[in-house]
């Protein structure tokens, strides 16, 4: 899946507000808190529904610019990527995308099918996230004036 969107917001409160969501997702799994500095490198196992566990590791970050993780478990190996740039002042554009490698024929089968019924829906999901994400601003700012 790639999404290449145009966001209202600051670049600066996009990659803010993306690292704060990994910040927050590394302390409920681990309990540790961590420093934005020292996400580079670092690795952590996530439970998912029904006990399914998987190892996440933060592979890329350029504060303002990209992020990048890859999630590993007995299945798959699912890279995300997120790069940002600037357009203005007060807007940027995001580049998404998702790859995903499955382990055995039967897994990739499964998967292949399963992608095909949920990539409308994860789309709207993802996009709904960064309408709230623009929406949080507005209120931010809103509010300062």
């Amino acid at each position: 899946m790639e999404i290449v969107r145009k966001m209202n917001v600051p670049v600066e409160f996009l990659f803010e507000t993306i690292i704060k969501s990994v910040l927050s997702d590394i302390y409920s799994q681990t309990g540790k808190k961590i420093s934005e500095n020292q996400l580079a490198g670092f690795e952590y196992i996530k439970t998912f529904a029904k006990n399914n566990k998987a190892t996440i590791k933060i592979e890329e970050i350029t504060k303002n610019k990209s992020y990048q993780y890859r999630t590993t478990s007995n299945i798959n190996d699912f890279l995300v990527t997120y790069k940002v740039h600037p357009l203005t002042e007060e807007s940027c554009e995001l580049h998404y995308s998702e790859k995903m490698e499955s382990f055995g024929y039967l897994q990739k089968i499964n998967d292949a099918f399963v992608g095909i019924i949920w990539s409308r829906l994860k789309k709207r999901r993802f996009n709904a996230m960064l309408n709230q994400i623009e929406a949080n601003f507005s209120s931010k700012v809103v509010k300062n004036d």
